[in-house]
């Protein structure tokens, strides 16, 4: 049986985190950060909790970024394995924010410290994914944000349709076939994660973890600094 990628699972993982973070710490997103703007607004409006965590997740994530990009200037000078050094940060973050959700959870107040501090600890975990995607994976397909990859997919599909050939089309139907693949990953883990989230509330977290450390056993994973 063939492996995931580790694209693949870097979707599974940002599609599972982003829902079940969601469902458990009242409307926040950890791996897709931007979209708090959203529910910050829609919490300011209706008076639900958890803007605080919301209005604190898109700085603590530029914090995490640019501390892990000082992290990689570092592990270069000292001939460490950046990728390596990456993942297995992002894995115990992941670990953390599963003990603290399983310690405190569920969470009745969004805007509690407990809650606050695990949310920001699974957006901090996310933040490492989006920098190592950025960095190490630019030829893949996103991760945690679906919305430019399903526009690419219906672009190559239409230019299938208006008829290409040769090369091109090789191409096309590569790039088509990993960013489906992304998609459905994605898909998978946000099913994976409201379906485990209503079974098992907090203690749904416990499949991070797990993701993460295949990730970071993943051979992939070492094919670059």
């Amino acid at each position: 049986m063939k492996r995931p990628t580790l694209p693949t699972l870097l979707s599974f993982n940002a599609g599972y985190v982003d829902t079940a973070g969601f469902l458990a710490l009242h409307g926040l997103f950890t791996a897709h950060v931007t979209g708090n703007f959203v529910t910050l607004g829609a919490s300011l409006v209706t008076g639900t909790t958890g803007a605080i965590a919301k209005l604190l997740a898109l700085p603590t994530f530029c914090a995490v970024v640019v501390l892990v990009r000082l992290l990689r200037y570092a592990l270069i000078r000292r001939k460490r394995h950046v990728l390596r050094t990456m993942f297995m940060l992002k894995l115990l973050l992941l670990i953390a924010g599963t003990a603290l959700a399983f310690y405190f959870g569920p969470f009745a107040n969004g805007d509690s410290v407990p809650a606050i501090v695990t949310g920001l600890t699974f957006v901090s975990a996310m933040a490492i994914q989006n920098a190592v995607q950025r960095v190490h994976l630019s030829h893949a397909p996103p991760t945690t944000l679906m919305t430019g990859t399903t526009t690419q997919v219906m672009l190559d599909l239409a230019d299938k349709w208006h008829g290409v050939s040769g090369t091109q089309k090789d191409a096309i139907d590569a790039r088509i076939t990993r960013m489906v693949t992304n998609v459905c990953a994605f898909a998978l883990g946000c099913g994976g994660g409201a379906m485990l989230f209503d079974l098992f509330s907090v203690k749904c977290f416990v499949v991070l973890p797990v993701i993460a450390l295949l990730t970071y056993s993943h051979e992939e994973a070492y094919a670059t600094t």
